[in-house]
């Protein structure tokens, strides 16, 4: 026989009773907990309903509603900063201690659908929005004993663990000024290193450092006309290096929006240090620039709510992915509603695996085997769109209806591996009416050769002579290369079944464009990632998904914080286009990334020193130890924000040793919630 037990006392950290007379079955009607339920229990209507005034449900026969939270006053709505997806978020609060967090139902990264902007406050505090363990774990960094609440300040050797706490006026002062800081000898302050001020100087300084690394000037003729400079720079034999501003480093982690442009407007234009980092390179920047060679962006997802087949390669809906917390509740809403189905590609068996409708555990980094192995099944057995692979050009796209074009049908020279020139094809290179020159390449049509800007329709498949030069569409290419081993090979390099490949091929392409490949970090992190997400990514392209309902798509994006999107509701600032009169930064960055070793003024044959990264910027893993070596320069100032490179970094322990010498790094700064790794 089953009975209604009598609720226990729940008391506040002041030993009050908060409510006494609140039973369990109660507790979860008053609470109305939406969270995922809510989309597959109708959603919207579903959520109104509970906090509808006619609710019986929500109130005990002849009891008031004593549950707090249901009250407006003891809620504070905020943002959720424990990963880079932000969820919006819902604090509650007893008697001023923060003691639960839930998601915001006012937006949808956390209720689909969300409840309407003018719904009262008092009635949307009955409704808690879904929030990942992560979100949830808030409660417990903010009520950590160890949390920083003050200024601590070194008073051992580094690593010791030794500190006292101090005034937030003096640690800017002594940040600012240096001294004898930590009884070591002196330690420059930032005005030490603030050397170069004048904008105009900086500018001038920059272009002719420029010149000397070009070999238009030389090193004496620059330090005879800058002879009254020369102690603002790093090194005036090697004025590429820049100025002493730039033994300054700012090392952030995954910084938001807005905090991330005052923090470049702070280090570029006013303190004029070319030295901002981000964490991009132990995060994705293979992915990312896979997507851009590929795109034109950086980053695309699944319109999860109207496709009928996603494929996750490396990732999930429910983990390891960008956004898990509003992407689960599209997937399972998804998997509910209609005939949705998702297949995971994963060493591992994830939660997502579980509920797949195929589970590939293929070996670790043999991702683009698998894609070339799908590419190979698609084009041989003409499962890719034509009709939007043979259209050369976004204007003959247009004209057919669709949105985007690829260069499918663009024409390679073999010789050279780079794309035919209108003129090196006999071709009048286009011009506009005013006389501007249009961008087109050269394709090949059942007439001839031709400009793909007015072609409506071109060869994909071929290999052709054109003015005596042998050129294959890129398509033709890519046939090329999935073809050079069988199915049978790509299945072995993965360690499935040749079957496994046909089955996900086949179905992939059963849905039109309503069909996508998802991609995260799980293929990219490797050596050869940028090439897995180029060949994952490709099958998109062969379904030409992109921007169609149930597609790839780039999304909505958001109002930016300084205000330079087009018509949102609030003006541009000034943030983006630097402080007003700051300083032109210049130099050669302490990691040596974007930057050309022959073209530096530091080539001296090779090897050099330490590696130089010409294509790839954000080398986070880079910089502590570029600047402990001391090349291209040493450093006098590090400053890490929200960000622990000892432990993302691989090898992070030869860190440790790097930042214990307070003679490689001298002044080190760090803005962070408990003491870490690093800090």
């Amino acid at each position: 026989m089953a009975t209604e037990t009598k609720a226990p006392q729940v008391k506040s950290n002041n030993g009050n009773i908060l409510h006494e007379e609140v039973s369990r079955r109660d507790f979860l009607k008053t609470s109305a907990f939406v969270g995922g339920t809510a989309a597959m229990a109708g959603g919207l209507p579903w959520a109104m309903k509970q906090v509808s005034p006619d609710n019986g449900a929500a109130t005990p026969a002849g009891k008031s509603a004593s549950y707090p939270f249901s009250k407006a006053e003891n809620v504070i709505y905020s943002i959720c900063l424990n990963c880079h997806t932000a969820c919006s978020i819902k604090t509650k609060i007893q008697d001023g201690h923060l003691v639960k967090i839930d998601g915001n139902p006012y937006s949808p990264m956390n209720l689909l659908p969300h409840l309407p902007e003018d719904t009262p406050i008092t009635e949307a505090a009955k409704v808690d929005a879904k929030l990942c363990p992560k979100g949830q774990a808030g409660v417990q960094i903010y009520n950590d004993p160890y949390r920083l609440r003050k200024v601590l300040k070194r008073v051992g050797p580094r690593g010791s663990g030794k500190w006292q706490t101090i005034d937030f006026n003096q640690a800017i002062d002594e940040i600012v000024n240096g001294g004898n800081l930590f009884g070591e000898g002196n330690v420059e302050g930032l005005k030490d290193i603030y050397k170069l001020r004048d904008p105009d100087l900086s500018k001038e300084l920059a272009a002719d450092a420029s010149a000397v690394a070009s070999g238009d000037m030389t090193v004496d003729e620059f330090k005879q006309k800058h002879a009254a400079h020369l102690d603002l720079l790093i090194d005036p034999d090697h004025p590429d290096l820049g100025p002493v501003n730039n033994q300054f480093v700012f090392l952030g982690g995954r910084i938001e929006h807005g905090r991330k442009e005052l923090a470049k407007r702070f280090t570029y234009n006013s303190f004029g240090s070319t030295n901002f980092y981000l964490h991009t390179t132990i995060c994705e920047q293979s992915h990312h620039i896979a997507y851009k060679m590929m795109s034109g962006k950086d980053h695309m997802k699944p319109d999860f709510l109207s496709a009928e087949f996603v494929i996750f390669f490396g990732t999930g809906a429910f983990e390891a992915n960008f956004g898990p917390t509003p992407m689960a509740e599209m997937v399972t809403d998804s998997l509910v509603r209609h005939n949705f189905k998702i297949a995971v590609v994963d060493p591992r068996f994830s939660k997502t695996a579980a509920k797949a409708w195929k589970w590939l555990p293929i070996k670790p980094g043999t991702d683009a085997a698998l894609a070339l192995g799908m590419i190979r099944w698609i084009i041989e057995n003409e499962r890719y769109n034509k009709a939007y692979l043979e259209t050369p050009s976004n204007a003959m796209a247009k004209e057919k209806g669709e949105i985007t074009s690829t260069d499918a049908t663009h024409l390679v020279r073999l010789d050279e591996m780079v794309f035919l020139k209108p003129e090196d094809a006999g071709l009048e290179p286009p011009v506009d009416a005013d006389g501007n020159p249009i961008a087109a390449r050269v394709v090949m049509t059942e007439d001839g050769p031709a400009l793909s800007h007015n072609t409506p329709t071109a060869l994909l498949e071929g290999e052709f002579t054109v003015n005596g030069i042998q050129v294959k569409p890129v398509f033709q290419l890519l046939k090329d290369r999935a073809q050079e081993k069988t199915l049978s090979e790509y299945a072995s390099i993965c360690g499935i079944g040749e079957n496994d490949i046909v089955e996900l091929a086949r179905e992939f392409t059963s849905h039109g464009t309503k069909a996508a490949v998802d991609l995260y970090r799980g293929p990219v992190q490797h050596t050869n990632g940028y090439y897995n997400g180029q060949a994952i990514i490709t099958l998109n392209v062969l379904l030409g998904n992109v921007n169609h309902r149930g597609g790839l798509t780039t999304g909505g994006s958001h109002w930016h914080e300084d205000g330079s999107k087009k018509g949102q509701p609030f003006p541009k600032s000034n943030v983006a286009g630097g402080a007003p009169g700051g300083l032109h930064k210049f130099g050669i960055h302490v990691n040596r990334e974007g930057a050309t070793y022959e073209k530096s003024t530091l080539f001296e044959g090779y090897p050099a020193k330490r590696p130089w990264y010409p294509f790839t910027g954000e080398l986070y893993q880079n910089v502590i130890p570029s600047a402990a070596a001391g090349y291209p320069y040493p450093i006098k100032a590090l400053l890490t924000i929200k960000g622990t490179p000892v432990l993302a970094s691989p090898a992070g322990h030869k860190q440790i040793e790097m930042l214990r010498d307070p003679k490689k790094i001298p002044l080190y700064i760090a803005c962070d919630v408990v003491i870490g790794e690093t800090s």
